[in-house]
């Protein structure tokens, strides 16, 4: 009985220790829905990066409406996908996406890679390509533009849904990907009408 006793505490501690309890809270546990507040640092944050994201749109010939921001720096619980309406100068719609593991159990906190392999979120300036059906449905090509990320496409880093991806804000940090930015389903949905009826290249920008 002690063996027992002693076996189950070792098991118990193996679980905690190495990330598969976070794994599996993440995928399977129910999760308590939350709302949270944003600050004026993380306002401020993306009125520079709209700024930016202007700047670049016009020079590149991209779309100069509306563009997609993803702050890493927030916890994969909270809406830090940004669907902003450059013309208006408003946000249109938020939502969840996960962040690359980096062939981690579980990774605590961020890292960040552009090497192929590595399984890690690249941070930087991303173009939307064309749209295909594959191993998690649609999905869609993604072009890195900067020396952080231009391993993209090499990397089959795209963006894509999965069911692990909650459609509102949560307590707990959601479920990793291998890199790519992994969103819910009724999600991409939305991030679907806007790339599909757009005549020119809409900018993703993940930064942190």
């Amino acid at each position: 009985m002690l063996l027992l006793i002693f076996l189950l505490l070792v098991s118990f501690s193996w679980f905690s220790f190495s990330g598969t309890w976070k794994r599996t809270r993440a995928l399977y546990l129910p999760k308590q829905k939350t709302t949270y507040t944003k600050t004026p640092v993380l306002n401020a944050k993306l009125e520079e990066k709209v700024a930016a994201a202007k700047s670049f749109v016009q020079k590149k010939n991209f779309n100069e409406t509306t563009c997609f921001l993803i702050d890493m720096s927030l916890s994969s619980g909270q809406n830090r996908f940004f669907i902003y309406d450059l013309k208006k100068d408003s946000l249109l719609n938020s939502g969840l996406v996960a962040h690359g593991n980096c062939y981690q159990n579980w990774l605590q906190g961020r890292q960040y890679s552009n090497r192929v392999g590595s399984g890690c979120t690249s941070l930087g300036k991303y173009k939307i390509a064309n749209s295909y059906n594959g191993k998690f449905g649609l999905s869609f090509k993604l072009h890195g533009l900067d020396s952080t990320n231009n391993k993209a496409f090499e990397r089959y880093v795209v963006l894509h849904s999965h069911s692990c991806v909650p459609d509102t804000e949560v307590s707990d940090e959601i479920c990793q990907s291998n890199g790519c930015p992994t969103v819910s389903p009724g999600f991409l949905n939305k991030l679907k009408e806007i790339i599909s009826h757009s005549s020119k290249p809409v900018l993703l920008w993940i930064y942190e």
